[in-house]
């Protein structure tokens, strides 16, 4: 399921009725912003996209000569605001959707298999793109997945 991780980020964020109510759009994209209308020149903003930067494979066991028990997975959260406060007050916001809901997470939601075990977070410097008018950011994790390949197979040979 490493592979889908973006998923849980994405319900993380909707989960919360305040943060989706900031956004134009109403809702959080998934890998890029669809402009149906061609002369649109922007997406309306604020808006908040998840991405899934791809993973690496911990191949530290002997037990299995591909691959290892767990997934680094990068999930990177690009954020556009019309002025720096609002893009500090929503980055600040994600952050803390995206905390609490893993720490709440219990085995009876949906997409319990898809949090990470744990996690890093970064954020790349704040820009301004004065072409849109709008204030950008990036905010990166780096995640622990467990690899669910090698659950599988385990599961399999039980």
């Amino acid at each position: 399921m490493s592979l889908l991780q973006d998923v849980v980020f994405v319900n993380a964020l909707r989960a919360d009725s305040v943060l989706m109510a900031k956004l134009p759009a109403g809702d959080v994209y998934n890998t890029a912003i669809g402009l149906p209308d061609e002369d649109l020149d922007n997406a309306p903003i604020p808006y908040i996209i998840v991405h899934f930067d791809g993973l690496t494979n911990n191949a530290e066991t002997k037990d299995d000569p591909f691959e290892g028990d767990t997934d680094d997975v990068q999930i990177s959260i690009e954020i556009a605001a019309r002025t720096r406060i609002e893009l500090g007050e929503i980055a600040d916001q994600i952050r803390k959707d995206v905390h609490n809901y893993f720490i709440n997470a219990s085995e009876e939601d949906e997409d319990f298999d898809l949090v990470p075990a744990d996690y890093t977070f970064s954020a790349q410097a704040v820009n301004y793109d004065p072409l849109k008018p709008c204030h950008w950011q990036i905010l990166n994790y780096q995640c622990d997945c467990n690899n669910d390949v090698i659950a599988d197979e385990d599961e399999q040979e039980e």
